[in-house]
């Protein structure tokens, strides 16, 4: 009799078992893919920075101006700070003294740096005949790129500006993909409302 009653039970626990292992392989299950958190992306708005810098430009007002205190940095050298993001718009200045081929070619060198780590790097050049502002914008593609985007601005007789954005943190552009994208709406700004003194 308890034998009987083991069996019995020992059937419908199969039984249930294997209804609940069939009944799980019958549906299209695909674990989720691994995800990154939802950046929340300020709406659009522009101020100007014009000061005794020999330049002037509009910028995000969701970003701060600062100083570059870097010991190596230079007269008129700043950084524009995107601190929800962690991220860094370095813009270097230099006067040009018939050596405007070498900043240029320091500007390209930098870029190609990135070469090992990129999966492409594009180019788009600047033409402002107007405001006399001329140069190269190099878009970076890759997962482990440190920066995304690097550009030069000059008249070709007086001034020279490079600007290169970083990330303050490990590269994984595949995760920086929207403030990516956001922040060079934000260069593109930069760039097309940039004015010599």
């Amino acid at each position: 009799m308890i034998r009987t009653k083991f069996n019995y039970v020992l059937f419908i626990v199969i039984a249930i078992g294997a209804f609940v292992f069939f009944q799980s392989c019958g549906n299209d299950y695909v674990p989720k893919p691994r995800a990154y958190f939802r950046i929340a992306l300020p709406e659009k708005q522009y101020t100007k920075f014009d000061s005794c810098f020999p330049y002037k430009f509009e910028y995000p007002v969701y970003a701060k101006l600062v100083p570059d205190y870097n010991i190596n940095s230079e007269p008129y050298w700043i950084n524009i700070d995107f601190p929800e993001y962690t991220g860094r718009l370095h813009l270097s200045y230099k006067p040009i003294e018939n050596n405007l081929k070498k900043y240029i070619e320091d500007s390209r060198n930098l870029a190609n740096k990135h070469i090992p780590k990129a999966n492409a790097i594009n180019q788009n050049i600047i033409i402002n005949n107007k405001e006399r502002v001329f140069g190269l914008l190099y878009n970076i593609k890759g997962s482990e790129a440190a920066s995304a985007y690097q550009f030069y601005l000059t008249d070709s007789t007086n001034h020279f500006v490079r600007g290169a954005l970083y990330f303050n943190l490990t590269p994984n552009n595949d995760s920086l993909v929207p403030v990516i994208e956001f922040i060079e709406e934000d260069i593109n700004h930069l760039v097309n409302t940039f004015k010599w003194k």
